[in-house]
């Protein structure tokens, strides 16, 4: 089905180029000490508050897709909605609907790993946390009690520890529920039922964009070769890493192998099932190539075992990864950059490589690669492998120099680039770190927004959710802090519920935003983009927020 033809919009097209700018991870938050953008010193983004247009956007829940409006907003969702310009159904939410329907189970990928593992072994692997961005604790269990009602006998979970999109630590609090689950089965009609390996998700399995490709290395030894640091329980491995490391984060915790007198209790071999139960896809796709490639340059596998391998969902549909899965992604068409593309519209697009598929990749519908070559320019600045906290500043500068080349070339109509500071530094949890992160964008973007008006540029500034303006863990009920035994606030390293907001810099004249709207959201913003060009926006878009006075 072809797009319907882009028609001349209400507004008169912006002279220059039309940028959006998402500030990663800086949300609208409490004027308190535990919100880093508050503390941050920002004249600029001051001085837009007061100058310029402004309103603020729900990123969270319902709004871009989520089950429930207690469910924090995510890169990968808040990306796809501003693409998109409509909401979709996201993963957790599909995920839910196919468990809730059965259709799941009754699916021949279910079917098929449920086959393969009669004879040999059931192994799932995810993060284990009720976080709700990459997974939820309960499809898990879900999986092992129709493992269990299907007569899988032996079943393995290998678990990625959060403290990323939960509060940290938690991982002991997760690993009790998860055996307790566990031990309803092991045990039974012959059943053998245990957790197999494991580590932190920053250090184990969850690479994305291929920033570091040891990461999987370190995640497909422990897992798959039985090849990491022994202990005879999760427990053990757990409270001992925390020991050696103390304050150690759970998403930084090494890899670790269970195993009893004979070796590891659950390595994946020949001839076993294996289900990757993460939903989300940029953390899941590099392991899961490494499953299914048979060209893999990318570390030695050693031994590739014969399996049937399955996501929890599609992660990316161009490039049909994994070959099998349990629920069909969100079908996002028609989004911003293909309707533009369409058009003959140059676009560009840049971060660093922490957010460069947030930009791309998510920000057209699931899609790899481009609409038309010849009139998108991808630009990807290499994030550094350090801890995020100890350069705070990350790779706003080059971002932000690429930007302006590409602004003062003249190329390119539309604009997009990311920020990953407030996001990337705030799951550190390191408070001092944040603010000069938050800091960090606003100088950036002081240098970007000369470079804008310089070339008439119209500028929408937003966020694709929170998490630095949050930094500590608020408890409502006492209206203070949560605090450690030190009597110090727990870090927060988790995005938020909070508002984001949505400045216009070098707008039409006598241009402002819509108030009457009862829910504006970052599915608006795509509209708000198209009347920027000077094009009406697609029918079936949520509505522009722009108002002429």
């Amino acid at each position: 089905m072809g797009l319907e033809p882009l028609k001349r919009g209400r507004f008169p097209a912006a002279s220059g180029p039309v940028l959006t700018v998402v500030m990663d991870g800086v949300g609208v938050g409490p004027e308190n000490e535990g919100n880093a953008v508050r503390l941050a010193r920002t004249p600029l983004l001051d001085r837009l508050r007061r100058e310029v247009p402004y309103t603020e956007l729900l990123a969270h829940g319902t709004a871009v897709g989520l089950p429930s409006d207690e469910d924090m907003g995510n890169s990968e969702v808040g990306h796809n909605a501003l693409g998109a310009g409509r909401v979709f159904a996201q993963g957790a939410r599909l995920v839910n609907e196919a468990l809730n329907s059965g259709a799941l189970f009754a699916g021949p990928t279910w079917k098929a790993l449920v086959k393969r593992a009669q004879s040999g072994a059931l192994h799932l692997i995810g993060l284990l946390s009720d976080g709700n961005v990459h997974s939820h604790i309960d499809h898990l269990f879900r999986l092992i009690d129709e493992a269990s009602r299907s007569g899988v006998t032996k079943l393995y979970v290998h678990i990625l520890l959060d403290g990323r999109d939960v509060k940290d630590p938690s991982s002991l609090e997760y690993v009790a529920q998860l055996e307790s689950k566990l031990a309803e089965h092991h045990g039974r009609a012959g059943r053998r039922y245990l957790i197999a390996s494991g580590g932190g998700r920053m250090q184990v399995t969850m690479d994305r964009y291929e920033a570091d490709w040891a990461i999987v290395e370190r995640g497909w030894k422990a897992h798959v070769l039985g090849e990491a640091r022994n202990f005879e329980s999760t427990r053990a491995a757990i409270e001992t890493f925390q020991a050696e490391s103390p304050g150690i984060s759970d998403q930084m915790l090494p890899p670790f192998v269970v195993a009893d007198e004979n070796g590891p209790v659950g390595r994946v071999q020949d001839g076993d099932a294996v289900v990757l139960f993460n939903f989300r896809g940029d953390r899941a796709i590099q392991f899961s190539r490494a499953f299914d490639d048979d060209d893999f340059p990318h570390f030695d596998r050693k031994h590739r075992p014969k399996t049937v391998y399955a996501g929890m969902m599609e992660y990316d549909g161009d490039y049909h990864i994994p070959k099998r899965y349990l629920v069909a992604p969100p079908s996002i068409d028609g989004t911003m950059g293909e309707y533009l593309a369409d058009a003959g519209v140059s676009q560009f697009a840049c971060s660093e490589t922490q957010k460069f598929g947030h930009v791309t990749f998510f920000w057209n519908g699931n899609r790899g690669g481009k609409f038309n070559a010849a009139l998108e320019t991808y630009v990807e600045v290499p994030s550094d492998r350090v801890d995020f906290s100890e350069r705070p500043w990350m790779k706003a500068a080059e971002v932000t120099d690429a930007t302006i080349t590409a602004i003062e070339s003249g190329k390119h109509r539309f604009m997009r680039i990311n920020y990953a500071n407030g996001d990337m530094v705030g799951h550190t949890g390191d408070l001092n770190a944040a603010v000069l992160a938050v800091e960090t964008v606003d100088l950036c973007l002081a240098r970007l927004l000369r470079a804008a008006e310089k070339h008439r540029a119209s500028v929408l500034i937003t966020a694709d959710h929170g998490n630095a303006e949050e930094m500590y863990l608020w408890n409502a009920k006492k209206k203070d802090f949560d605090r450690g035994t030190t009597g110090l606030p727990l870090k927060k390293t988790s995005h938020t519920l909070n508002k984001v907001p949505l400045y216009l810099v070098n707008g039409p004249a006598g241009a402002s935003f819509r108030t009457d709207l009862a829910r504006p959201g970052l599915a608006n913003v795509a509209a708000t983009t198209f009347e920027l060009l000077g094009f009406e926006p697609p029918s079936d878009y949520e509505p522009s927020l722009l108002h002429r006075q």
